[in-house]
C-alpha cells in the first residue's frame, strides 16, 4: 500500500507550481485532506502534511538566512532548531494563535513534529502570520523541549537583542538559558516577539 501513495504524493509536488509552494497553512493534516484524492489512506496524509510542514520550516529558514545572514552560522553550530508557522486571529476582546512545526535534532537528524497553541486578551481585531525559529545551543534545552514542552508566561514580550558570541544571534531573543528565539513576520525579522500565553507540545497525528 505504500508505494501507490508515496508515488502519488511525488507527483502531487512535482505538479505543483512554484507560487502554491509559499503559501502555508496552520493546520497542514487538513490541508493534505482538501489536496488528496477521496479514499487516499490516512497514511498518505500524515505523510503529506510532514512533507508541508517540512517545507514551511526550509522556506523560513531561507528567510531568515536573507535578513540575518549570521543566523546560519547559529544553526549550523546549534545542537538543533525548531521552526513554526502560525496564523492567529484576534476579535474584539479575546483571540487566539494556532501553529505547527518541526524540531530538528542536528546530532542525530530525528524530527520531531509539533504544536503551539496561544491565548491571548484585549481590544482588537486583525488577523497575523508569523514563523517562529527557535535555536538551541545544547542537547540539554532542546530535549526539554521536545519531551517537556514549553510555555511562555503572560508576560512574555521581549526585545530581540541577544548579544555576545561574535554577533552569532543578532536579531534573535535569549528566551532561556541556551535557547535563542527569531520571529519573522511579513514585513521582516520582528525587534520584539509577541510569545505571551503560547504553549509548544508534540503533535499527536503528526508524530
Amino acid at each position: 500500500m505504500k508505494t501507490p501513495v508515496l508515488l502519488l504524493l511525488a507527483a502531487l509536488c512535482l505538479g505543483s507550481s512554484p507560487g502554491l509552494a509559499a503559501e502555508w497553512s496552520w493546520d497542514p493534516l487538513k490541508d493534505a485532506e482538501n489536496i488528496l484524492p477521496e479514499g487516499v489512506p490516512n497514511e498518505g496524509k500524515i505523510i503529506q502534511a510532514r512533507h508541508q510542514v517540512r517545507e514551511m520550516a526550509q522556506d523560513a529558514l531561507a528567510t531568515l538566512y536573507e535578513i540575518q545572514p549570521g543566523a546560519r552560522r547559529a544553526i549550523e553550530r546549534s545542537a538543533g532548531y525548531a521552526v513554526f508557522s502560525t496564523f492567529g486571529i484576534k476579535l474584539f476582546f479575546a483571540g487566539g494563535t494556532t501553529g505547527k512545526g518541526v524540531v530538528v535534532n542536528r546530532q542525530t537528524n530525528r524530527q520531531t513534529f509539533m504544536q503551539m497553541a496561544q491565548v491571548q486578551g484585549g481590544l482588537g481585531f486583525g488577523v497575523n502570520k508569523n514563523r517562529l525559529i527557535f535555536v538551541f545551543a545544547n542537547q540539554q534545552a532542546l530535549s526539554n523541549f521536545v519531551n517537556q514542552g514549553w510555555e511562555f508566561g503572560a508576560q512574555a514580550n521581549v526585545s530581540a537583542m541577544a548579544g555576545g558570541q561574535g554577533g552569532m544571534f543578532s536579531g534573535a531573543a535569549s528566551v532561556a538559558p541556551g535557547v535563542y528565539l527569531y520571529q519573522l513576520t511579513d514585513t521582516g525579522l520582528s525587534a520584539t516577539l509577541t510569545v505571551s500565553g503560547t504553549r509548544f507540545f508534540k503533535d499527536a497525528s503528526l508524530n
